[in-house]
C-alpha cells in the first residue's frame, strides 16, 4: 500500500485544525474549572441531561451522544453522584441497565455555569468567525463525524458493549 502523503496545504490545515481544537478545549476546560469547578466533560454530561425529557438519559445513549467511552462515563457520573449533581436509577427493562438522572441541585449547577460557558464558546470561537464561516464550520464538522462515525458499527468506543439499557 502507497502511503497518501499530506500536501503542503493539507499539512498547514491539519496543523491549525489540531492547534485550535486543542486550544479551544483548553480554553473551555481552564473556563469551567475556574467558575463552576468542573471540567468540561462533567458539564457536558449535566448540560445534556437538563436537555432531556425529565432530566433523565440511558448511560448508553448518553455515552454515544457525548461520544466517550462507558466507563469515562461512568467514572463521571459516580463523581457526579458524590456532589449530589446526578443519580442513578435502575432501568426498569433492563436490569443490568442504569439511567443517569439531573438532580435540581444539578440543574441549579448547569443553570448557574451556563453563562459563563456561553460567553467563551462565543469569545473563543464564534466572535472570531463570519456568520458564512459559522455555516462553514457546522458543514465540514457535520462531514467529518458523519464520515467518521459511518460504517463504523461497534468499532467506536461507545458502542462496543450492546445492553438496552446498559453502560453501567
Amino acid at each position: 500500500m502507497t502511503t497518501r502523503w499530506l500536501t503542503p496545504k493539507e499539512q498547514r490545515a491539519w496543523r491549525a485544525f489540531i492547534a485550535a481544537s486543542h486550544l479551544l478545549e483548553d480554553a473551555i476546560d481552564r473556563q469551567l474549572q475556574q467558575d463552576a469547578g468542573m471540567p468540561h466533560l462533567y458539564y457536558s454530561i449535566l448540560a445534556t441531561l437538563s436537555e432531556t425529557p425529565e432530566r433523565r438519559l440511558r448511560m448508553t445513549d448518553l455515552a454515544e451522544g457525548l461520544k466517550i467511552t462507558r466507563p469515562r462515563l461512568t467514572y463521571a457520573v459516580t463523581r457526579l453522584e458524590k456532589d449530589g449533581l446526578v443519580r442513578r436509577e435502575s432501568c426498569r427493562w433492563d436490569k443490568r441497565g442504569s439511567i443517569a438522572v439531573l438532580t435540581d441541585e444539578g440543574m441549579a449547577e448547569v443553570e448557574r455555569a451556563a453563562p459563563g460557558h456561553v460567553e467563551t464558546v462565543r469569545a473563543t470561537l464564534f466572535d472570531r468567525l463570519s456568520a458564512e464561516q459559522v455555516g462553514q464550520l457546522e458543514e465540514i464538522s457535520r462531514a467529518i463525524a458523519d464520515g467518521l462515525q459511518e460504517g463504523s458499527g461497534d468499532e467506536v468506543p461507545w458502542r462496543r458493549r450492546s445492553s438496552s439499557c446498559s453502560g453501567s
